[in-house]
């Protein structure tokens, strides 16, 4: 009898699945590798010490809480051997896109040569104006999307391992001259990639996403809260970071040298409007 494994790209994605009626095992990669430091052996010592860092003192989650959450899921897919199959669930994002070539990474150190893998990630869907989500999804919808499964081979696993190589150097010049296009199973890659080229600091030492934060707060007066919903708003019209609202709470904190807070209101001070004036 066949044995599938639902690899998903987050909590929410597990519900829909379910409601489908799709069988097979789940994992669920609750990550966020495009924030904070990384290094290329997924899941080494060296790779979990620096999450576990990077949760505990900028996002506040303890060792043990990253374990039971993270570590614990992640190392299920550390012997995929009892399984003829295993398909993962991804979206179009940088946020999507890099944890995804982490996981192509791990699956590929851990190799099982009997076990097909495949990919279904949305994004481009006909008579669509906008990119896709997972969870513009029905259940019924879900049934399509496992049926045009894309096979990957050793080899994509391979270009996705060398991508994932290139996004932990971190390196502009390296990122802007490699081609991420080059295996046509990983549709966008490059185009996370070229927003994540947009995180690097112009002359004045900001990206785009603060120099966005400080046009929202000189637009006018807005509370932590409302900050982040334009955030959110302008990231799902203009971008494809497709970020949390954790991740932009981080964003905003660390601007607190161009702004001053009264009332729980955010008011750009003296450095912070020269910013966006310029």
């Amino acid at each position: 009898m066949s044995k599938t494994l639902h690899i998903l790209n987050g909590e929410s994605t597990q519900p829909i699945l379910k409601k489908s009626g799709i069988k097979g095992a789940i994992v669920v990669w609750r990550e966020m590798l495009c924030e904070g430091p990384l290094h290329e052996e997924v899941g080494s010592d060296e790779f979990w010490l620096n999450r576990y860092s990077y949760f505990e003192t900028e996002i506040g989650v303890n060792r043990l809480e990253y374990y039971d959450t993270t570590i614990k899921e992640i190392v299920k897919l550390e012997d995929v051997s009892i399984y003829n199959e295993v398909v993962l669930w991804f979206e179009f994002d940088l946020f999507c896109q890099v944890n995804l070539l982490a996981l192509c990474t791990y699956l590929l150190d851990n190799y099982v040569k009997k076990t097909n893998y495949y990919l279904i990630c949305t994004g481009k869907v006909e008579g669509k104006e906008r990119l896709q989500y997972l969870s513009d999804f029905s259940p019924n919808d879900f049934k399509t999307l496992v049926k045009n499964k894309i096979t990957l081979s050793k080899a994509s696993l391979e270009f996705a391992k060398e991508s994932w190589n290139v996004y932990v150097e971190n390196d502009l010049n390296k990122l802007k001259n490699f081609d991420f296009n080059q295996n046509s199973k990983f549709q966008y890659i490059q185009l996370a990639i070229n927003q994540h080229l947009n995180r690097f600091p112009a002359e004045n030492g900001l990206n785009q996403i603060s120099t966005k934060i400080l046009e929202i707060i000189n637009s006018n007066l807005f509370s932590e809260n409302e900050i982040v919903r334009n955030l959110l708003i302008w990231q799902q019209n203009e971008t494809v970071y497709g970020f949390g609202d954790v991740q932009y709470f981080q964003y905003l904190k660390k601007l607190n040298a161009y702004f001053s807070v009264k009332d729980s209101l955010y008011y750009l001070n003296e450095v912070g409007k020269t910013v966006v004036l310029q």
